[in-house]
């Protein structure tokens, strides 16, 4: 009910993935190059930094998912694609979005695993930590396999709308980035 009247005022179903999605972007990017093992030497205010964009990053991946899973996929393959791209397109975003889900997943069993308590960004207890160290040890080489495997897949999805825009002088661009951009596309 209190949804339904804050619908008037929420922005749309594509601009608030369109914001979300553009969120995300420099904080992967922040998450390959730099790790939990770089900021500690910089200090502790450092590290809840660190701390406070993986929250963030999280928080923008499960809302992702919950979008996709009560509403399905956003975006349309398009008149101009074949056959192929079509089925590529979509397993590309369905990939993304399932391999962000995964990614906040085996953060959770990471703290569930943990010696310690552990706080996303400081104030947001992770999970009860279980002092599971073999198993805590497996999912931390899941999960930074799986976030790198995400970070190829986030490329591979660039590439395929790059190779859109070029190739076949599709819109897929123009709709999906800012419109200060539009001029260069």
């Amino acid at each position: 009910m209190i949804f339904r009247t804050l619908t008037p005022y929420l922005p749309q179903r594509r601009t608030a993935l369109k914001v979300m999605h553009w969120s995300m972007v420099p904080l992967l990017i922040w998450f390959i190059l730099v790790t939990p093992s770089d900021v500690l030497p910089f200090g502790p205010r450092a590290f809840q930094f660190h701390s406070m964009l993986g929250l963030l990053f999280v928080t923008l991946c499960l809302l992702w998912n919950a979008d996709y899973m009560r509403r399905g996929l956003a975006s349309r393959p398009g008149p101009k694609l074949p056959p192929w791209a079509r089925k590529v397109h979509q397993g590309l975003h369905k990939a993304l979005i399932w391999g962000l889900f995964g990614v906040a997943l085996t953060g959770f069993f990471l703290g569930l695993t943990s010696a310690t308590l552990l706080k996303a960004g400081g104030i947001l207890p992770i999970a009860p930590p279980l002092g599971l160290r073999h198993a805590n040890d497996i999912i931390g080489t899941i999960h930074i396999y799986e976030f790198y495997l995400l970070a190829i897949l986030a490329i591979a999805h660039a590439g395929f709308h790059i190779w859109r825009h070029v190739r076949l002088r599709d819109n897929a661009l123009r709709i999906m980035v800012p419109r200060i951009l539009h001029a260069y596309l």
